[in-house]
C-alpha cells in the first residue's frame, strides 16, 4: 500500500485504527495482527490476531520502525500489534525534556 502521512487506517482483525505521521514513501506492507490494514471504508473482517502479534496498541501512542521509514499514531487501541509485514512496530518513545532552572 502506498502511505502519505495523514491516511487513516484501521485493522481487519481487531479494533486498532492508526494515522500514518510519516513514512519515506513508497510501496509498504503495513499489518496488525499479522493481516494488512485497510481503509475506514473498507471495514472490518471476521479474523484474529496471529499469535505473537496480539501485543495490543495504546491509544494516543506512536509506533515506529528501527530504520524510521514509517511512523503511524494510534487513535483507536485495539488487540493486534502494528507492524511492517510480520516485523511489529516498536513504542516510540518521548523524549525527555531539559532541566530547567
Amino acid at each position: 500500500m502506498e502511505l502519505r502521512p495523514g491516511l487513516k487506517l484501521k485493522s481487519a482483525v481487531c479494533d486498532t485504527e492508526v494515522i500514518v505521521v510519516s513514512t519515506a514513501g513508497g510501496d509498504i506492507d503495513i499489518t496488525c495482527g499479522g493481516a494488512a490494514m485497510v481503509t475506514p471504508a473498507d471495514g472490518r473482517g471476521d479474523g484474529v490476531p496471529a499469535d505473537g502479534l496480539a501485543n495490543g496498541t495504546l491509544l494516543g501512542k506512536r509506533y515506529c520502525d528501527d530504520a524510521g521509514s514509517v511512523e503511524v499514531l494510534c487513535t483507536k487501541p485495539g488487540d493486534g500489534s502494528v507492524g511492517i509485514g510480520q516485523a511489529s512496530l516498536s513504542l516510540k518513545e518521548a523524549k525527555p525534556l531539559p532541566a530547567s532552572d
